[in-house]
């Protein structure tokens, strides 16, 4: 059953990528928000990278749930309402449903188009299962379903998303995340741990070049949707590990000076000047148990894969 909640007839450009991207050039370092990668195009070609073999996390974390319901089921029981923060396609949360028996499911994600087709495709797969797709931004204000009130939830937060945060706003996300789902709530959320540089680096910087064209796409849609005319071509996608900081950097290369315009303001760059498109922070063990414990939230079980590449960790609030 596919219920519709908050859901516009037509698509209308969120005043917030405008501004996003537009402070965004205007910094120096430039440097954009990672939300706005995911039109439908953009949403597509990250389902492309979970598939390609260098993208260890998401067939990690699929094999963690797909080999974990009975620990899921002890853990969390029945009878909740999965809140899913950036759903996407949700493939991997018919594992978590199968072991977890919950009252209903709320896929959120920025990507209306894509998040309509892929809880549609749920909701047949789980015919007695009130599905409640809600877009929207996760990182701002939202208001859940009225369908689910007084149910306990359960935030499922797959991907390792936490990292496309710096920590001090991971740790605001968290506890937006603890306020949204109330007092008696549960999380389960994805952790990429900190492994070797070069395998880090192959997974976003593949052979293929998927997520050089996924980076390149956000300056299709900044020309497309805020009257742009960035040379796509003459920018090039490069993967960084930053040591000190623990987190791969995305950047976007200018590979000669360039003079654009974006929502009728002009911009320069320079040869190798970057615009920073996202970062993906990785973790240790302590690491990520102060990072949910600053969140508001008390780390109770974790579950990792043989090679210690990825977590998923279980928390209560707090």
């Amino acid at each position: 059953m596919l219920l519709t909640h908050d859901m516009p007839a037509t698509r209308t450009i969120d005043p917030a990528f405008r501004r996003d991207i537009l402070a965004g050039l205007a910094r120096s370092p430039k440097a954009t928000p990672p939300i706005w990668f995911y039109d439908r195009r953009g949403s597509e070609l990250f389902e492309d990278i979970t598939d390609l073999p260098e993208y260890y996390p998401t067939r990690t974390e699929t094999a963690l749930l797909a080999g974990h319901g009975d620990d899921f089921a002890a853990a969390i029981g029945s009878g909740r309402a999965v809140v899913e923060f950036g759903a996407g396609s949700a493939r991997k949360t018919p594992h978590l449903l199968r072991a977890i028996d919950p009252a209903a499911y709320v896929p959120i994600d920025i990507s209306g188009d894509f998040l309509r087709a892929s809880s549609a495709e749920l909701a047949s797969a789980f015919p007695g299962l009130p599905v409640l797709p809600l877009v929207g931004d996760f990182t701002g204000t939202l208001a859940l379903p009225d369908a689910i009130d007084g149910l306990p939830r359960l935030g499922f937060f797959p991907g390792s998303t936490i990292g496309n945060s710096e920590p001090d706003t991971a740790v605001d996300l968290l506890r937006a995340m603890r306020r949204l789902l109330g007092d008696e709530a549960m999380l389960l959320i994805g952790m990429d741990r900190i492994k070797d540089r070069d395998r880090l680096i192959a997974a976003y910087d593949d052979e293929a070049g998927v997520t050089a064209a996924f980076n390149r796409n956000l300056l299709v849609r900044i020309n497309r949707e805020l009257e742009g005319d960035l040379p796509v071509d003459a920018f090039a996608h490069r993967a960084i590990w930053n040591d000190e900081k623990a987190r791969i950097e995305m950047h976007l290369e200018a590979t000669e000076p360039l003079h654009f315009h974006v929502a009728g303001q002009c911009f320069h760059m320079k040869m190798g000047e970057t615009i920073h498109t996202e970062s993906s922070h990785k973790y240790g063990a302590r690491d990520e148990r102060l990072l949910l414990r600053a969140g508001g939230w008390e780390p109770t079980a974790e579950w990792m894969d043989p090679d210690g590449l990825f977590a998923l960790v279980l928390a209560k609030a707090g």
